[in-house]
């Protein structure tokens, strides 16, 4: 059988089925794996012959959209917890994930981070919104300054931006549940949608055995993700094919 049967078409006809993208498969959680993940799919597929994707209600859409379900469900379980809020405005100067540089991040879009770190950015995202919401008039403007906040969970002081609304000297850390700021860890916060709720068989990942688990908005982002790659590269693997994602 013709493994690459794509090289058998007229080349107008190959040009147009490489702008096709196929999904092939659903590769979890990644942390601290993606810069390997990285390197092994860019030298299976090509720098620009595969992507992460997401599968949101039934449809596949990129990482960009999908992301923005995700800042909701900080967005409505900060909404409907007002003292939480006061608790982050009045006690903190700024939030991070693991490691305290995650305060310069703005962006969802991470290349140069050794993980992915999304919560501290809904947060304070949250957080900024706030302070133009007249129904929030315990979330003030604060200046744009650079502080020492303290740590915590070390104990440490910590030279940070000051974040949008937040108006405290402390520094909190979103993450597992020994951190301070665990009540706001992705697996505690639940999916604001049900049609955002699903499972993948077999899978058993940190965020299951923790707060809301195949409930929560970090279930839907593992289980949502999905990687594509280019129908080109893909015929182009051969019989690997079988299994495009091993390794991960």
């Amino acid at each position: 059988m013709t493994t690459n049967w794509l090289a058998l078409l007229p080349a107008e006809t190959t040009e147009r089925m490489s702008k096709i993208w196929i999904p092939v498969g659903l590769p979890g959680f990644s942390g601290a794996e993606k810069a390997r993940w990285n390197a092994l799919l860019t030298e299976r597929f090509g720098t620009d012959g595969w992507r992460i994707s997401h599968i949101v209600r039934g449809k596949i859409v990129p990482r960009s959209v999908a992301i923005l379900e995700y800042e909701e469900a900080y967005r409505r379980y900060l909404h409907d917890r007002p003292e939480l809020v006061n608790f982050l405005v009045e006690a903190c100067g700024n939030v991070y994930d693991d490691n305290p540089t995650n305060v310069y991040d703005n962006d969802y879009e991470q290349p140069h981070t050794t993980m992915n770190h999304y919560q501290d950015i809904s947060v304070r995202r949250v957080i900024a919104e706030l302070v133009d919401d007249p129904a929030w008039p315990t979330v003030t403007a604060t200046p744009v300054e650079t502080v020492e906040l303290l740590d915590f969970g070390t104990g440490e002081r910590v030279t940070a931006p000051r974040a949008s609304g937040f108006r405290g000297d402390g520094l909190l850390q979103i993450r597992d549940p020994l951190s301070p700021g665990y009540l706001l860890n992705p697996a505690v916060v639940p999916a604001h949608d049900p049609a955002l709720i699903t499972t993948v068989p077999g899978r058993r990942e940190w965020y299951h055995d923790e707060g809301c688990g195949h409930l929560s908005i970090e279930a839907f982002w593992q289980s949502s993700k999905v990687v594509e790659v280019r129908l080109d590269r893909f015929l182009a693997s051969g019989d690997d094919r079988s299994a495009p994602l091993a390794g991960l």
